[in-house]
């Protein structure tokens, strides 16, 4: 019999501090080797997302670009290349499911915007 142990421990890394975000829009960090878009909606709760920068349609780092807003009840980034919208929570493709972007789990902790790698 094997046993196998997965952890299941957050690993948290301070990125930047809340005034390095710009409201309402995208910027790019690079974490643990993967560009990482961060959207900074101030009027949303919550107010801090996380998604790769890599557009898989478009095939280029460009996510943090895109035009926030939403689609219904969801909020979603825009592609700036094809204009595919993307939820913001879940990475989801609305147009087309079978592409996603992978969102990371990210918190404001004493100023410090920190995401879980």
């Amino acid at each position: 019999m094997s046993l196998e142990l997965v952890s299941t421990q957050e690993q948290w890394e301070t990125i930047c501090t809340l005034d390095d975000l710009i409201p309402d829009s995208g910027i790019c960090t690079l974490v643990a080797g993967q560009q990482i878009a961060i959207f900074y909606l101030p009027s949303e709760t919550p107010a801090l997302y996380a998604v790769s920068n890599w557009d898989p349609i478009g095939e280029a780092n460009v996510m943090s670009r895109g035009i926030v807003g939403s689609i219904g009840d969801e909020l979603v980034v825009a592609s700036p290349l094809y204009k595919q919208h993307f939820n913001l929570a879940t990475g989801e493709c609305l147009e087309q499911p079978e592409h996603s972007l992978r969102s990371y789990s990210i918190r404001l902790e004493n100023g410090a915007v920190e995401i879980d790698i």
